[in-house]
């Protein structure tokens, strides 16, 4: 084999393997690995009902005990006009005092856990991640399509991708030597 070929083969090598070892997860939740923390947030599902999230809001800010002075009028999160904001903010307080837990974020299977900030104008959510810095759970939270949390879905994709510009590079260089 000439030394092109062989660089080019190790070049193939170091880049599927360097891909394969580098599974995300959150910390303690089992994901296996020493994968990158992944900051969480518990938000009101898209397709909840209004009349449920209204249920779920008044439940957590009464005897669930989630802090709903940010909600009320005048507050940061003040929004009467979108309960999916408001019922958003309470869901994610309660699950950050209550374990950060999957049953810490069901209310009734209307919220779900994401990894994308919902943090909207003056309205700032804390994160799983900056609230105590440990997460008992997993990232995927299995309440179906509607709110499966996809945070793993870009790295097996750059996974995939990976490999086959590998597997052309590959080919390519067959084809020159």
């Amino acid at each position: 084999m000439s030394p092109t070929k062989f660089s080019l083969s190790l070049l193939l090598l170091s880049l599927i393997s360097t891909q394969h070892g580098g599974a995300v997860s959150a910390p303690g939740g089992g994901g296996g690995g020493g994968g990158a923390a992944v900051e969480l947030w518990c938000v009101a599902k898209n397709n909840a009902e209004d009349a449920a999230l209204q249920s779920a809001i008044d439940w957590a800010c009464g005897p669930g005990g989630a802090n709903c002075g940010p909600i009320q009028p005048g507050g940061p999160c003040y929004d009467s006009s979108d309960i999916q904001k408001t019922a958003s903010w309470v869901f994610n307080d309660y699950f950050l005092k209550h374990g950060m837990t999957q049953d810490a974020c069901s209310f009734d299977n209307t919220a779900a856990l994401i990894s994308i900030n919902p943090s909207h104008n003056g309205c700032k959510f804390p994160s799983s991640k900056n609230s105590s810095g440990s997460f008992s759970g997993s990232t995927n939270v299995g309440l179906g399509p509607a709110s499966q949390d996809l945070s793993r879905g870009s790295s097996i994709l750059r996974r995939w991708i990976y490999i086959l510009m590998a597997i052309n590079v590959l080919f390519a260089s067959l084809l020159i030597f």
